[in-house]
């Protein structure tokens, strides 16, 4: 397939307890890595796919490094305990981009997803910056036509921009305008909103488009039942649900390995209340985790915070 490489084996490493019991297995262990891409082997499996891509970001004047993102995530994930549901991971590979070619890099997301959906499979997305999201949701939109897919991003940032050109700020846009395109309704909702790193051009864009924004502050007020019946909505409302989560959602401290640290942020422990209910729903088909950069990690800690949150999805995703 254009721009796919099969994944490095020597990132799937970890400490090896086989002596101690049968199940004292991590990921490394039950994770089946595909040597070529053939999703119609791995029905009913998670397909694990990394989006090795920064051109987005460069393009919206952010730090680039998430290209790495992938590689540094798999590490991070592989050593830990294997439970339920782990042993439906397959890791599908990378897509690469090339040097200034965005454009390509998502068309070649959105065909390896679209492959891995029409075979059955879910697809977990290691970004990548932002820019992951219009190559993974294109590819969920056109493997369900007749379907309400609901997109759901957690992130401090919108990324509604208008932009002469594709880019880490544009994705949502993008999918709006796909779904314009197909006559289909645009069902997005966006949880830890920053008002403070979005424009009121951003905001006017997300009234327009009937995106429903529950903002930081509002999760952070533990007085506030917003999640609860968000969450409930969209479940009730929709066939089936994409969620995308900006790892720049998380605050500085927790997660400093972004291209945009948060400010103030909205923490781990918040936003599993929006992600298990969605994982438990039967309805999630596709999740992604972008803008994780591993030159501004401290001591791996960014990694090991994505690597729990990723461990904590599939563990918990239902059919």
């Amino acid at each position: 397939m254009n721009l796919w490489q099969p994944v490095d084996d020597t990132l799937w490493q970890g400490r090896d307890d086989s002596a101690e019991s049968a199940i004292a297995k991590r990921l490394f262990q039950t994770v089946e890595v595909a040597r070529d891409f053939v999703p119609e082997r791995y029905s009913g499996k998670i397909a694990l796919l990394g989006f090795a891509c920064d051109e987005g970001v460069k393009r919206n004047k952010g730090r680039p490094g998430a290209q790495q993102g992938p590689e540094f995530l798999r590490k991070a994930l592989a050593n830990m305990a294997s439970h339920q549901g782990h042993d439906q991971l397959v890791d599908m590979g990378n897509v690469h981009a090339e040097p200034e070619q965005l454009e390509p890099a998502q068309q070649a997301l959105h065909d390896a997803v679209l492959a891995c959906q029409q075979a059955g499979m879910k697809t977990l997305v290691f970004g990548g910056g932002h820019e992951t999201a219009f190559g993974h949701g294109s590819g969920v939109l056109d493997a369900f036509p007749g379907e309400n897919v609901a997109i759901v991003n957690l992130d401090a940032h919108l990324d509604l921009r208008q932009a002469d050109q594709a880019t880490s700020g544009t994705p949502f846009r993008q999918l709006a305008l796909q779904c314009e395109s197909q006559q289909r309704g645009f069902y997005y909702t966006c949880f830890g909103v920053s008002k403070a790193a979005n424009t009121a051009a951003l905001w006017q864009e997300a009234q327009q488009r009937n995106v429903q924004i529950v903002e930081d502050l509002t999760l952070l007020n533990p007085q506030s039942a917003a999640i609860e019946s968000e969450i409930a909505r969209i479940i009730a409302e929709h066939d089936r649900i994409y969620l995308t989560i900006d790892l720049d959602v998380m605050p500085a401290w927790e997660m400093p390995a972004v291209s945009a640290p948060a400010a103030l942020g909205v923490p781990l422990a918040i936003l599993l209340r929006i992600v298990m209910p969605l994982c438990q729903s039967g309805k999630l088909q596709a999740v992604d985790l972008v803008e994780f950069n591993p030159q501004y990690d401290r001591d791996g800690q960014g990694a090991r915070t994505a690597a729990r949150l990723a461990w904590q999805l599939v563990h918990c995703w239902q059919a």
